[in-house]
């Protein structure tokens, strides 16, 4: 049989860190899909939704704030949270070479907090790549204000930064196709 030695300290470290609901969701479907080499850090004020988390990693940021119970679509809330656990955002992430930060836009936590988390990531000289979703059309101009706000305030802290539209995977998927069935 052929066996390798390879120096895993010779590859970059990277680390995806899902925030809030949506980026907590996309970090479960990489763990789901196999997705290796990389370390899945899940980070959420709702600490039911965080128990649901298949991420070796996972932070509660916001406890004094929120009592566990979720940022309520507020995205300052979701911000404050992340400044109230800085500490153990920053030792999370140690370490990397790269950091992937995903979360979807317009809710409070994924929207307040992402920003926080990658302006401390660059702080601490790491690579910094933001990959997020724009809500739906149909989930209201209010969803989508706190979404654009999110996104220009993200963009001012990573190196790079992948915005996908909701509405746009509506026009991949075919017209038969349920709302259920287009996320899988």
């Amino acid at each position: 049989m052929l066996e390798f030695d390879i120096d895993t300290e010779q590859f970059a470290q990277i680390k995806v860190v899902g925030v809030g609901g949506g980026g907590n969701n996309a970090v479960n479907r990489m763990i789901s899909a196999g997705l290796r080499g990389v370390e899945f850090i899940a980070i959420n004020t709702d600490k039911q939704a965080l128990f649901m988390s298949r991420a070796n990693t996972k932070i509660q940021i916001g406890e004094k704030i929120t009592k566990g119970l979720g940022a309520g679509m507020n995205p300052e809330i979701g911000e404050k949270a992340a400044n109230e656990s800085r500490d153990e955002i920053s030792q999370s992430i140690k370490g990397a070479d790269m950091v992937f930060i995903t979360a979807g836009m317009g809710g409070g936590t994924g929207t307040g907090a992402a920003p926080v988390i990658a302006k401390i990531a660059k702080e601490m000289g790491i690579l910094t790549v933001g990959v997020v979703t724009k809500p739906f059309s149909f989930e209201g101009r209010k969803r989508m204000q706190h979404a654009e706000r999110g996104i220009e305030n993200l963009k001012e802290v990573v190196d790079t930064l992948v915005t996908i539209p909701n509405d746009r995977l509506l026009q991949v998927v075919e017209k038969k196709t349920s709302i259920v069935e287009a996320f899988r």
